[in-house]
């Protein structure tokens, strides 16, 4: 299914007129991603195919979820390139996380060209059911007084 983009063809000619070159295969434009939750925590998968592991780089601070990763050509400077299609230098995706994320056990692991970033809710902002006392011995009644008795 094709998504009709109006604002496209404006971008572009930004794009172009601010000097960045489109179409390029040098400069990646996006780390795609999914995002779901599942329990009582989140998963956030994003696609870093060919990126070395030592490069990734997973951290948080004041709420900002920040995911880096570097993908480098070959460094042979005889190479005559015939096709160049795939993104290299650096990627960076940065997101706001809510209060109700614990932040000190997030954990994240590197697989087969995939980042998956675990994000637990913390404690304080799971769904809990609250007791309601008095149940079960009739209701109860409340008389309002006023102030002043008299005799």
């Amino acid at each position: 299914m094709l998504r009709f983009d109006p604002f496209h063809d404006i971008d572009t000619v930004a794009r172009q007129l601010l000097g960045e070159t489109v179409g390029s295969a040098r400069a990646p434009r996006f780390m795609p991603m999914d995002l779901f939750k599942a329990g009582d925590h989140y998963v956030l998968n994003a696609d870093l195919p060919g990126v070395d592991p030592g490069s990734v780089e997973v951290s948080v601070d004041n709420g900002t979820l920040t995911l880096k990763a570097q993908r480098s050509l070959p460094s042979d400077q005889n190479v005559q390139w015939v096709a160049s299609e795939r993104f290299a230098g650096s990627y960076m995706r940065q997101l706001s996380l809510g209060e109700g994320i614990d932040t000190d056990h997030i954990s994240a692991t590197y697989n087969d060209g995939v980042l998956s970033v675990t994000l637990p809710i913390a404690e304080k902002a799971k769904p809990r059911r609250i007791e309601i006392g008095g149940m079960g011995k009739g209701p109860k009644t409340i008389e309002a007084s006023s102030g002043s008795q008299s005799s």
